[in-house]
């Protein structure tokens, strides 16, 4: 890396320590808020199940925890249920439903919560969310603590849930896939999942997200991608760009990650995907355009490019369903799980099959008759 992208990198990272300090501090505001909030809430007696993933560093603590709660709350009917490596959360909360369970809450990071929503998509079962993963993004876009276990617990196990989208990608040609793969922030192929791939994952023990600004930086030079794509637009009109080129192609239910906005018209419960392709020209002097787009857009919460940005490009388009078909196999992710390299893909999307508890009262329970919102999904 030359000494020029290590000074703008420094920079970007400075930039991002200013502005998490000031989220810090607005946290501990809205902390005492959220207390006051929360204890207004109803608890709801039913079955839980706990869905843990082991190997997160704060997973046996945040055991404990709860069971210490539910005791303290008087909650009786609850089981613990662990993932493995070769039982992932879509399983374990395949095996809690049949043994009973109203509500599955899904304890630990992004790809714990995905797993365990594919399973509940179109049951009309509950998802409660402890995370203690390392991104939480999903949680951060539905308004859950992320550093207050106790307070997401009772948002877990109280009244109050969303109808949430569930995306879908299926890789379509691999003959041995037989199922899409879910997924409730963002999937991609591209630079993205190659980001995400090389992170250090001791790295992202230490320094949380931020390792993936590490990762990123060693893959900014990678030669870009080539692909046609083809978009299904709320209306039902096709749009599709033949051989273009780009650096990371991503679909979003959710637009907000730590700090920033990616994806700044994005909803969870629109019917929608938000697609993005993303290109840069000029070397360093091109990424520096994008992340000041990226900061751009997020200070004005709208989706657009800074005026100031001449070798960057940011595609948005609104959409139900795009395929996207590659001059060669690339690397693609969903909600930060890696999937095996494809060149042919489809996203699409299940409007409001997933139930969620958030930190908003709207008189949802799990034990009320809710009709399924569509047949289960087949999907991890």
């Amino acid at each position: 890396m030359n000494q020029q992208a290590l000074i703008i990198l420094a920079v970007m990272i400075a930039l991002i320590a200013i502005i998490t300090a000031i989220i810090a501090a607005i946290r501990i505001t809205m902390h005492r808020r959220r207390v006051q909030r929360l204890e207004q809430r109803r608890d709801d007696q039913v079955h839980y199940a706990f869905i843990i993933n082991p190997s997160k560093p704060t997973a046996e603590t945040t055991r404990a925890r709860i069971k210490a709660y539910c005791e303290r709350k008087g909650l009786t009917e609850v089981m613990f249920i662990d993932t493995q490596l070769d039982k992932d959360g879509r399983v374990c909360a395949q095996e809690a439903l049949a043994r009973g369970a109203d509500v599955v809450i899904a304890v630990g990071g992004d790809g714990t919560v995905r797993t365990v929503a594919s399973a509940l998509g179109g049951t009309g079962h509950a998802m409660g969310i402890v995370p203690i993963g390392t991104g939480n993004l999903f949680a951060r876009n539905m308004g859950i603590p992320i550093d207050d276990v106790e307070a997401a617990l009772t948002i877990a196990v109280s009244h109050g849930s969303h109808r949430v989208d569930v995306g879908r990608l299926r890789i379509l040609d691999d003959p041995d896939e037989d199922h899409a793969h879910a997924f409730l922030i963002i999937a991609g192929v591209g630079f993205d999942a190659v980001m995400i791939d090389d992170t250090d994952p001791k790295l992202k023990k230490n320094i949380s997200w931020l390792a993936y600004f590490i990762s990123g930086a060693k893959h900014l030079f990678t030669p870009k991608y080539h692909a046609s794509i083809t978009i299904k637009g709320p209306d039902g009109e096709t749009y599709t760009q033949r051989d273009t080129e780009f650096r990371t192609f991503m679909a979003g239910n959710c637009g907000q990650i730590p700090v920033f906005s990616l994806m700044p018209d994005a909803a969870f419960n629109d019917g929608l995907l938000d697609f993005e392709m993303i290109d840069t020209n000029g070397g360093i002097i091109g990424w520096a355009n994008l992340f000041g787009d990226v900061v751009h857009q997020t200070i004005t919460g709208k989706a657009a490019q800074s005026p100031l940005s001449t070798h960057s490009h940011i595609d948005q388009m609104q959409g139900v369903q795009a395929e996207v078909m590659l001059d060669k196999p690339v690397p693609a992710q969903v909600d930060g799980d890696m999937l095996p390299e494809t060149r042919h893909i489809l996203f699409s999307v299940d409007r409001e099959a997933l139930l969620v508890r958030v930190p908003l009262d709207d008189n949802i329970s799990a034990t009320t008759q809710i009709p399924p919102i569509k047949a289960p999904l087949a999907k991890d």
